[in-house]
């Protein structure tokens, strides 16, 4: 009776880890079909036409009136590895002084570039100096006026 416990215990633990190495897929983003792009005429259709046709960005230029840009993301995660972007599509339309459609480009996971979002380089002053000469470096520095 304890054999067969054991036998069904080891094959639930063996069952749970060969579903944890499953890899599991998630999408984000949207991107239009590509008939509907294909409704879209360069020169003459206008933002509002866009909004119409193909809906609105998942994010736009930085100002009041840039470009769109549609951005889709497959993302694949295996376990407690880290998850790994498998497919990426970012669609941008940009727009004419006069509002209508300048450009319609796609762009895919092999055209990206890896871009620094944010860089802080703070320089230490502590680099290259001991334990004791930090404490011994302090004794000039100290100011008699703040004790009082």
């Amino acid at each position: 009776m304890k054999k067969r416990f054991a036998r069904i215990g080891a094959i639930v633990c063996l069952a749970g880890a060969l579903a944890a190495c499953t890899p599991t897929y998630r999408n984000h983003g949207y991107m239009p079909l590509q008939e509907d792009l294909q409704n879209l005429v360069v020169g003459v259709d206008t933002r509002d036409t866009v909004n119409d046709v193909i809906g609105p960005p998942s994010s736009a230029g930085m100002l009041d009136r840039g470009d769109y840009y549609y951005v889709r993301s497959r993302v694949k995660e295996v376990g407690m590895y880290r998850p790994e972007v498998i497919e990426r599509q970012v669609l941008a339309i940009s727009f004419a002084p006069n509002d209508t459609i300048a450009n319609i480009e796609t762009f895919s996971l092999a055209d990206g570039n890896i871009v620094p979002l944010t860089r802080r380089v703070t320089d230490s002053s502590v680099v290259g100096n001991g334990f004791l000469r930090q404490i011994l470096g302090n004794f000039g520095n100290i100011d008699p006026g703040t004790f009082f």
